[in-house]
Formats: structure tokens, sequence, C-alpha cells
């Protein structure tokens, strides 16, 4: 009900993969690999959701000269990939004029990255996700080294500080970073494990192989691990720097209740091999 404040809605949508999955790699085989794979891929599916929601919700007005510059150098990638063009370099050129264009467009820029890697070749393999002489293969394995120890940190350390200054307990216990902890730790946990307990009701899916419920919903718990796209999204919802701090408060504190939830949950879940274990 306080005004203003609805524009921060999409914060708590992404969860942080980075993150999510240190988490369960801490527990090393006390998870079962189906939960990490599930896990990566609704961390990987929700920042893609991110990144619509911010092409579609923060975008203030277009230009349409430049949005159509952007679709007619994705035709031109992808009839590149139609052919079986290999080489990484046109690809490369025209993901950079489409990154400019998108953003002379007026839509966040961060959407051009998704729509370039979408368009770039990548051949599958069998007994393997994909070719290594893939130029997506050799594109993603070029860039995370950069990415894993360069951009990803000074992201973090760019927009993870919050001031103190002037900031009471008034505003740590304000409705935004409330909000936000609470859609992170709350909704997400909701969200994910009740729409897995639907699917396996009405059988449209299955629970992951060699899982308990348990620790699936441990999982779910660690989906509420928002983090570098939280930070980012509430960046872009809110120009007041107190807001901003405040929504760096929900995000942290959503995030790190939400992964202490989750670590204690599937460290002391038992798997079903260890359940049917007899004692003696």
């Amino acid at each position: 009900s306080t005004p203003g404040l609805a524009r921060g809605w999409a914060i708590p949508a992404a969860t942080d993969i980075a993150f999510a999955i240190g988490v369960m790699a801490l527990l090393g085989k006390r998870v079962p690999a189906s939960l990490k794979l599930f896990l990566t891929t609704v961390a990987i599916v929700d920042d893609m959701g991110a990144v619509a929601v911010i092409a579609l919700a923060y975008t203030s007005q277009i230009k349409g000269a430049a949005l159509l510059a952007a679709g007619v150098i994705m035709g031109v990638m992808f009839v590149l990939n139609r052919i079986g063009v290999k080489r990484l370099w046109p690809y490369l050129l025209l993901a950079a004029l489409l990154w400019l264009a998108v953003l002379l467009s007026g839509v966040h820029a961060t959407i051009a990255g998704v729509l370039a890697a979408s368009l770039i070749p990548i051949r599958a393999t069998p007994g393997a996700p994909d070719s290594a002489e893939s130029p997506l293969h050799r594109l993603e394995h070029g860039l995370h080294g950069w990415v894993a120890y360069l951009v990803v940190p000074l992201f973090g350390f760019a927009n993870a500080g919050v001031s103190l200054a002037g900031l009471g307990v008034e505003h740590v216990l304000a409705p935004l970073p409330l909000a936000v902890a609470g859609g992170l730790f709350l909704g997400k946990q909701l969200g994910v494990f009740l729409t897995l307990r639907l699917c396996a009701f009405f059988g449209l899916a299955k629970r992951p192989s060699g899982a308990t419920w348990v620790q699936t919903y441990g999982m779910c718990l660690l989906c509420g691990i928002g983090f570098t796209m939280s930070l980012f999204v509430g960046a872009l919802a809110f120009s007041d720097p107190v807001l901003v701090d405040e929504v760096k408060i929900g995000v942290l504190g959503g995030s790190m209740v939400s992964a202490l939830a989750g670590f204690a949950v599937l460290r002391l879940a038992a798997s079903p091999s260890r359940r049917a274990r007899p004692r003696g």
C-alpha cells in the first residue's frame, strides 16, 4: 500500500545460480545430482524470465528505428546460424551491433546478451550436452574466466555495499526490505515447491530421481538466494538512494535466510538409500 514501491515487484524473481549451487556444493554427496541439475535449470530459466521482465516492465520509451535495426541484426545472425557458419568473429561483431541497437531502442541492453547467445550455433553430440567445437561452447569457455573472476565479483563489489549512514531500525523493518526478503524466502520456496507438487500430483512430471520430498523442499529454499539479478532489478526499479539501500538489505537478508534454511534442511534430510539402510 506504500505509494511507489510496487515498481519493485520483480526484485525477488531470479535465483542467483552461483551462490545457490555453491551452497549445494558444500553438502557434497548428501545432495543427489538430480537436485543440482534441477536447481541449475530453475536458476537459468528464471534468470531469463527476469531479463524478459526487465525488457518489458522497466523500459520507459521505445525507439522504433533502433528496435527494427536490432531485428534485422538478429535476422542476419539467424541466417548465418542456419547456413552453418562456424567462425565466431561474425557473431561477435553482430552481437556488439545488436547490443548497441537494443541500447538505443530504449529496451534495457541486458536482453541483447540473451538474444545473441540464442543465435550462436551449438552442435549436440552423443553422450555430451554439446560438441567442444561448437561456437557457443568455445565462446562460453573463453568468457568463463573473465566472468567468474572479474565481471561477477566486480558487480557484487559495486552493488552489494549498503550505506548505513542515516539508516535506522525503521529502515531495516520498512515495507520494502521486508517485502523483498519475504518474496525471496517465502515466495520462491512456495512457488517452486507447490508447482513441483502439483506437477507430480497431476502426472505432468516426477520428483527428481534419487531425492526425497524433504530434500526437494531444501532445494526449493535455495531458490530464494537472489543476490546479483535481484540487486540489478532493484537498481532499475528505484532511483532514491535510500530505497536502493533498503532493497539491498532485503536482498541480502532474504538470500541469507534462504541459504541457511536450505543448507540446514538438505544437511539433515536423509536420502532414500540412507533411510532404507538397515540398522545394526
